[in-house]
């Protein structure tokens, strides 16, 4: 029973120094900054100062659902390049079944952008 809980002492120490960063980091900064008042808003401080003039809309303006499929399509395209350089490395542990398994993936994901084509996911006006 003891050599069981032992195994889980490396992990508890982990969290435990990994929470105390984390907690240094974060709280740390912010308590320091309340009470050196550096915290202190006033109206120079919260003026424009990257591009010098005040925004044009509302930053809570909404975007094209057109922006959220192009960065999902790249998500997933990103995602597939990341797939094929681990089964082209590992090729010749992996086989023809390895090889099949991962045509099939391609198939699907050339398929899935042909449709995305075809609906005008990719196209911007």
């Amino acid at each position: 029973m003891a050599s069981v809980a032992a195994g889980y002492l490396p992990i508890l120490l982990f969290l435990a120094v990994a929470l105390s960063m984390s907690l240094s980091f974060v709280v740390l900064p912010m308590t320091v900054a309340k009470l050196t008042g550096a915290s202190n808003p006033y109206p120079d401080k919260l003026a424009e100062y990257e591009c010098g003039f005040p925004a044009f809309e509302d930053s809570r303006a909404q975007f094209d659902v057109r922006f959220y499929l192009v960065s999902i399509l790249f998500i997933v395209f990103d995602l597939e390049a990341a797939f094929l350089f681990p089964w082209a490395v590992s090729l010749k542990n992996i086989g023809l079944v390895g090889w099949g398994a991962m045509m099939l993936f391609l198939i699907e994901l050339v398929l899935g952008f042909v449709y995305a084509w075809k609906k005008g996911a990719l196209e911007w006006e």
